[in-house]
């Protein structure tokens, strides 16, 4: 049976490895100790909500969404940053379901919307959005610029 519940750190182990497998999916390198510090410090610091979905052989899947705000609605909203689902589990309503969470969740802290970036290249990801009435923007183009160190 499949549960999605909101994960704190006490979960920090079974998230981690689905993290490291999250950014290997996106070309990273494998650093599970970088992907457990990482999320050690964003639950700690309560900077992020991960949701974890488990099922009778142990965690399948995640999504982690991060606060922010939108200056022209005035009002709260959520970026949905990560979901992964394990190859092992997809095509089992797994990402329906986070995203569900994810959404649900974000109803009850009053915000606005949830929204997300995916590689223009993940078909599969696109398709699970669409069929869950997320709406793709055809209005914004996102910019980015990497910060020199």
């Amino acid at each position: 049976m499949l549960t999605v519940n909101e994960a704190g750190l006490s979960a920090l182990d079974a998230i981690a490895p689905l993290f490291d497998a999250y950014r290997q999916f996106y070309g990273q390198a494998a650093d599970l100790p970088a992907a457990r510090g990482f999320l050690h410090e964003r639950l700690a610091r309560k900077e992020s909500t991960v949701f974890l979905a488990q099922d009778g052989t142990g965690p399948v899947g995640f999504t982690q969404l991060y606060p922010s705000f939108s200056s022209v609605s005035v009002g709260r909203i959520f970026i949905l940053n990560d979901l992964y689902v394990d190859p092992r589990a997809r095509q089992q309503g797994v990402g329906a379901r986070l995203l569900k969470a994810a959404v649900d969740y974000a109803a009850v802290c009053g915000a606005l919307r949830v929204e997300l970036t995916t590689a223009r290249t993940n078909h599969t990801a696109q398709a699970l959005y669409e069929a869950e009435g997320w709406v793709r923007d055809e209005v914004f183009y996102i910019y980015r610029c990497a910060v020199q160190h």
